[in-house]
């Protein structure tokens, strides 16, 4: 099994060790290989990501992946985004649970206003919202599925009201959802982002278009105790790429206080995408009891850095593996 660990820029280099241990730890005949892409590479070397680079990431079974810096330059192209698309990885999923819930939000991942097709000019800028049906199609079944299977309802957010495309994409979710026999409930992404922190136990599985799903997600992020806490999923028919939702947070970046949970969570859903189910519980298991012995980094009000939680999640995951006689 092949895994390519990509640490990224500030923070991104300190949790995705963290997490890279946890896997080895659950995968030991799994081969890891690095690879650098990002800001701190194009500052270097003027590219951010090369050809080579993408036939890296194809090869692989799974990409761990951490966060980058994306700076307001004209000259340079987020990676992410770039990845996203190249890979067709068209559909973003984002956990978020709690005592009393459990939320998935389903975020269409290539197009939409992060499709890339812009323009600026002198007295105005513009960016081109791409919803195409295809586009509509996959990820609303994508989400419907994953409503099916928890015999849940499929909240649709949108902005219909005002926005033509999101009409199309809404009308397209409505099918989707009722070809599965899926029920389905509609909510404005304007209201929705205050319903959600009011009343989080009525939603199961949420899906939106690719900008509304990714500030749905970081405004949910509040429910589960911030960014530092929220993974992410990025899924394709062939391919697939986890990552923390946080971003590469430089003003801390080298401190050692950067929370590793989030990565540590992705690596958990990377672990659930290969099969190993069991494993990914274990993982989570292996942070809610860390984190109930009091083990927290300082944005969790703990005074833990960022290897020693690892160390400390690490520990309760050889604990929950080796059973209850441990």
């Amino acid at each position: 099994m092949r895994v390519v660990v990509v640490e990224g820029d500030g923070i991104g280099k300190e949790v995705v060790p963290v997490a890279q241990k946890i896997l080895a730890r659950c995968l030991p005949d799994a081969e890891f290989y690095p690879l650098e892409v990002g800001y701190g590479r194009w500052e270097r070397t003027g590219s951010a990501i090369g050809d080579d680079d993408f036939v890296a990431l194809k090869a692989a079974d799974a990409v761990l992946f951490g966060a980058v810096t994306t700076p307001p330059d004209p000259c340079y192209r987020s990676v992410i985004v770039r990845i996203r698309q190249e890979l067709d990885l068209y559909a973003n999923v984002r956990p978020v649970f709690g005592k009393d819930f459990s939320i998935t939000i389903v975020r269409e991942n290539t197009e939409g206003l992060y499709a890339g097709v812009e323009t600026v000019e002198e007295d105005r800028a513009t960016t081109l919202r791409v919803l195409s049906r295809k586009g509509c199609t996959r990820i609303a079944r994508f989400a419907a599925e994953r409503a099916k299977e928890r015999d849940a309802a499929l909240t649709i957010a949108h902005k219909a009201n005002v926005l033509k495309s999101d009409t199309f994409f809404r009308t397209i979710c409505i099918k989707e959802a009722e070809a599965l026999g899926v029920r389905w409930n509609e909510a404005y992404i304007d209201a929705i982002c205050l319903d959600i922190l009011v009343h989080p136990g009525r939603y199961s599985v949420i899906v939106t278009t690719n900008v509304f799903g990714d500030i749905l997600s970081d405004v949910a992020a509040y429910l589960s105790g911030g960014l530092g806490l929220l993974p992410s999923a990025n899924i394709g028919d062939g391919h697939a790429l986890f990552e923390p939702v946080h971003g590469s947070a430089p003003d801390i970046a080298g401190q050692d206080r950067a929370n590793p949970i989030a990565a540590i969570r992705s690596a958990a859903l990377l672990l659930a995408y290969l099969g190993e189910t069991e494993l990914s519980s274990a993982v989570e298991d292996a942070i809610g009891m860390t984190l109930s012995d009091g083990y927290a980094t300082p944005d969790l009000g703990g005074n833990c850095g960022t290897s020693e939680l690892g160390a400390h999640v690490e520990a309760a995951l050889c604990r929950v593996l080796s059973g209850p006689h441990a």
